[in-house]
């Protein structure tokens, strides 16, 4: 059989047959770390683990593009509907050697759970299926924790019924804690939080973000406020490095969620909850295998050793050299750009999700006739597509947030364009670079 590298077509039959190879040379029953060292190429890793074809983004042949899937270039981010980010290669390794043993999964996510604590400064945690299973079963162990028939009667009888969300942090992720049935209560001050902290609330959601991050209705605040009526404070963190200690944890949360497939590179199918052993008992009884309410959010031995494997990379990874790299990116982007004539841009690290070096471009759209969604859209046609960061969803579905009039105006996009760099590897940044000059300069000449 021939080798597999990165010019080999992958084919479904030819991926049958490594599969038939790996068997052949008895790695099916037992495939020890070692058999799949992993080497780099940079500062990020993008070089597969040995015995796994070593593709990258330009490949134009991929078991997407078989079935008439058309692969994109993220240049926009990492959100879930363009699938996030690349999962490192520690985890695929670490996914793939999990995939060949039977374990049982509440000895399995005790011990991952301590692991993960342990490297993310935290008291407890477990795994789940992203960061919104991980707002929904929050909530749930907050309401009923590890009762039984608390935990039964779901969602029709409730002791506690409310979750008090501050008004800066309502987006249309908060709907996990509107799945398992709970009121939300909307607050915009201190006073207003005070007031609405009675017996009926199970906890306070916020998001991680800069409005959270300064003022009244900080989490650090928050967690003041509730700590003194004795109740649980949820951080959405989804989108930010696991730093550890964990920020959130030190300033008096009591559970925190992050999203294992944005900026950890893990599963795109994971995520983690963070906190109090009580509630991460009671999170974990909510959820799979359990039959409880959170049944449905079942996590594999797979994904739960593959986000392992992407806190620990974390724990010690290089984060200089990363900026440094994805800085470069945006920098070779931005001199080509430059160079037509009106154009404007700057490179800033944003301080809500995709907190990466960012490149901002702007040009006037009544002078080039081009408006920043003409341009996104040539470049999502284009060959590669392109995806870059504009003010519109690319799924062409529209968030809602709870309580918006569906009969109101869209806000007009704003006259810039972004392009994310942690999304991007090598020579992709190129590729991009060239693509946006060739659209901007075409669109000058054409209305001069």
């Amino acid at each position: 059989m021939q080798p597999l590298d990165r010019n080999t077509h992958i084919t479904r039959r030819r991926m049958l047959q490594a599969s038939g190879a790996f068997s052949a040379l008895g790695l099916t029953s037992a495939l020890p770390l070692a058999a799949l060292p992993l080497s780099r190429d940079d500062a990020e890793g993008t070089k597969a683990p040995a015995g796994f074809p070593q593709l990258n983004g330009l490949e134009k042949q991929n078991v997407f593009t078989e079935i008439g899937v058309r692969n994109i270039l993220n240049a926009r981010g990492t959100y879930t509907i363009i699938t996030g980010s690349r999962s490192l290669p520690e985890v695929k390794r670490a996914m793939y050697e999990a995939s060949f043993y039977y374990v049982q999964l509440d000895e399995l996510m005790a011990a991952v759970g301590k692991e993960i604590a342990s490297l993310m400064g935290a008291p407890s945690a477990v795994v789940t299926t992203g960061c919104e299973a991980a707002i929904a079963l929050a909530t749930l162990a907050c309401t009923a924790g590890a009762d039984i028939e608390k935990c039964q009667a779901l969602p029709y009888v409730r002791e506690k019924t409310k979750v008090i969300i501050p008004k800066h942090s309502r987006n249309p992720y908060d709907f996990g804690v509107r799945t398992t049935g709970a009121e939300v209560v909307e607050v915009q001050t201190a006073d207003q939080l005070e007031d609405a902290l009675t017996a009926q609330v199970a906890m306070i959601y916020v998001m991680s973000s800069p409005e959270a991050a300064k003022g009244p209705l900080s989490i650090a605040n928050i967690c003041r406020i509730a700590k003194a009526k004795g109740t649980p404070v949820f951080v959405d963190a989804a989108a930010e490095e696991p730093l550890s200690p964990n920020i959130h944890i030190q300033a008096g949360a009591s559970l925190v969620g992050y999203s294992g497939g944005k900026c950890m590179r893990g599963p795109q199918a994971a995520g983690v909850l963070l906190g109090d052993p009580a509630l991460i008992q009671a999170a974990w009884f909510q959820a799979a295998p359990h039959h409880n309410y959170g049944r449905g959010y079942k996590v594999g031995k797979e994904e739960i050793i593959g986000i392992l494997a992407a806190i620990d990379y974390w724990s010690h990874a290089d984060l200089a050299a990363l900026n440094k790299e994805w800085q470069s990116r945006v920098e070779r982007i931005q001199k080509l750009v430059q160079t037509v004539p009106g154009v404007t841009t700057s490179i800033t690290i944003p301080q809500e999700e995709n907190s990466y070096p960012t490149l901002t471009v702007k040009w006037d759209v009544q002078r080039f006739g081009l408006t920043v969604d003409q341009c996104a859209q040539q470049l999502r046609e284009g060959e590669p597509r392109i995806e870059v960061l504009t003010n519109n969803n690319p799924s062409g579905v529209s968030a809602v947030h709870e309580g918006d009039d569906p009969k109101a105006k869209e806000e007009a996009p704003a006259n810039e364009l972004q392009i994310i760099s942690m999304t991007l590897q090598s020579g992709e940044d190129l590729t991009v670079g060239n693509r946006l000059r060739q659209i901007l300069d075409k669109a000058r000449k054409q209305s001069a």
